[in-house]
């Protein structure tokens, strides 16, 4: 079994989890009601903040504040992802064929097995990876301008006053500075 070094610094931590396959189902109805109660769920279990959050229809990004001293994103992950694909399965999703290792393993094809994460350093680092959640949709070419995606933290982001309801749009790219996430 693989052994992957996961940070045991800092406390605020950016992901991208990936749907199997990329099939495109995160942001039906199903998805999102079964995603939301997952989420839900486990921050009662094992609490965290987000910090930040875009869903869109093959992966989600999001920046989670874990409470300081406790870095176990892993098990919430697992926990988030395993009763999405119960509920998922349970009200009608589908999932897609499965290798003889998924088999074997007891595995589902509705999620990528792993996730990426990236442990932020200060603050800047941070408000590079919400811009970089934010900015997201337009850089996917799903929307002109960053507003006009539904399924972000960027609206709570605008009513807080951290953001112009304007900022992002198609004639404004970033260039370089997302680079460490693609």
């Amino acid at each position: 079994m693989s052994n992957y070094r996961r940070s045991r610094i800092g406390h605020v931590f950016f992901f991208t989890v990936v749907t199997d396959k990329r099939q495109p189902i995160l942001t039906t109805d199903l998805a999102r009601h079964g995603l939301r109660e997952a989420i839900h769920d486990v921050r009662i279990e094992l609490p965290f903040e987000v910090t930040a959050f875009v869903l869109l229809p093959d992966h989600l990004h999001t920046v989670w504040t874990l409470p300081q001293g406790d870095h176990d994103y892993s098990t919430r992950w697992k926990k988030i992802k395993t009763r999405f694909t119960k509920q998922w399965r349970r009200t009608g999703g589908t999932s897609q064929p499965r290798s003889q290792s998924r088999v074997d393993k007891g595995e589902l094809g509705v999620w990528q097995r792993r996730f990426f994460e990236h442990t932020c350093r200060d603050e800047d680092d941070v408000r590079r990876c919400i811009d970089y959640i934010h900015v997201n949709p337009l850089k996917h070419g799903l929307v002109e301008r960053v507003m006009d995606w539904p399924w972000s933290s960027f609206h709570r982001y605008v009513r807080e006053g951290k953001y112009d309801r304007n900022w992002g749009s198609a004639n404004v790219w970033y260039g370089d500075e997302f680079r460490d996430f693609e």
